[in-house]
């Protein structure tokens, strides 16, 4: 149940307020629990609560742009900077000076640069280490961990270009082997769930726990409270168990003993995105070559159709995720479906 902005805003507890709505069966947070991604501020204090590692970091209001400032003064760079609240992936600013983070502190606090998202910001500091994704399905009480994934979020082949909300992801993670899975497990995933429990916050839906492993030691970057694009198109396709009896169980609080089967298959997902993103891009391009590869399934975002064709409406227009026995096998069979995909109007173009 997604995106993250109805589970903020509390669609759950609207559901269940509601006698004629309140039977329906919902995977997903409800407002309270969906602060795990609402705001910044909030699951770092939940996190140091609970003794789930993460960076360091301090928390400043609106009006403490000059305090803000003079602590920057007392880091080191790089520094990260984060509005408290969602900004559409837009809301992370990696500054390589602590001039440059002054700059960037003032815009977000002083001038709204992310609009109310950044009526709080996070000075935190720089992880050093390589990135992956972990997804836990919970129903408050027990929980399922589904395939990890790994994201790249640049916009060029080469991981070059500004970042986007994702490209691509890969799946699974070759550095996440199970020594340091089950450090995730015990110093992370356990102390989450146990967290929100002790907490007295009912959680019922998926909860993914972006990463950092710094030196073989998962630090806890940001928690979501849904799953993640692009990764779920890589995870998704290795789960072999049915995935509708899964989200029943969480939903019915049913967890408890449930088991998964996982592929040893590897998804390589590449997104195909309109040009100009993710700054401007034309809609309306129509998309020829779709479902012409059995070895790579398609999945649609910014997509609509019109006069019974399909049609870019979006920057981020379609995921393709190649399925193989090795990694270079099934990113030859993404990048071959990749080739047949065209644009045609007004002209023949790529994506």
């Amino acid at each position: 149940m997604g995106p993250e902005g109805p589970l903020v805003m509390g669609i759950r507890d609207y559901f269940e307020s509601h006698e004629d709505l309140s039977s329906i069966h919902m995977v997903g947070p409800g407002k309270e629990g969906a602060q795990l991604e609402g705001s910044k501020d909030f699951s770092k204090q939940f996190m140091a609560r609970h003794g789930v590692p993460t960076a360091k970091s301090r928390t400043f209001q609106a009006n403490e742009s000059k305090e803000a400032i003079q602590y920057l003064d007392r880091c080191k760079s790089p520094i990260v900077l984060k509005a408290d609240g969602l900004a559409a992936g837009k809301g992370v600013i990696i500054s390589t000076t602590i001039r440059e983070a002054k700059v960037s502190i003032r815009e977000m606090l002083e001038e709204k640069k992310f609009g109310e998202a950044s009526s709080k910001v996070l000075v935190e500091e720089f992880l050093h280490g390589i990135e992956l994704s972990v997804f836990v399905l919970t129903d408050g009480e027990h929980y399922v961990i589904l395939p990890e994934a790994k994201d790249y979020k640049r916009i060029g082949d080469g991981d070059t270009g500004p970042n986007t909300g994702g490209m691509g992801a890969i799946s699974p993670v070759v550095f996440a082997d199970s020594a340091f899975m089950k450090k995730v497990e015990d110093r992370v995933i356990k102390p989450t769930i146990e967290g929100l429990k002790k907490e007295g916050i009912p959680y019922k839906g998926f909860i993914f726990i972006g990463l950092m492993n710094m030196q073989g030691e998962p630090y806890v970057i940001e928690y979501n409270a849904r799953m993640g694009d692009p990764e779920t198109e890589a995870v998704m396709t290795r789960i072999d168990s049915d995935l509708v009896e899964l989200l029943d169980a969480c939903a019915k609080g049913q967890l408890k003993g449930h088991k998964i089967t996982i592929s040893p298959n590897y998804a390589v997902t590449v997104v195909m995105a309109s040009g100009g993103y993710p700054e401007n891009y034309e809609k309306g391009k129509i998309i020829s070559g779709l479902n012409e590869s059995d070895e790579a399934i398609t999945f649609h975002a910014g997509t609509i159709t019109q006069n019974n064709k399909i049609v870019t409406n979006g920057g981020r227009v379609l995921a393709v995720t190649g399925i193989g026995q090795t990694l270079t096998q099934a990113s030859k069979h993404a990048y071959t479906a990749v080739s047949k995909l065209v644009g045609k109007l007004p002209i023949t173009e790529k994506i």
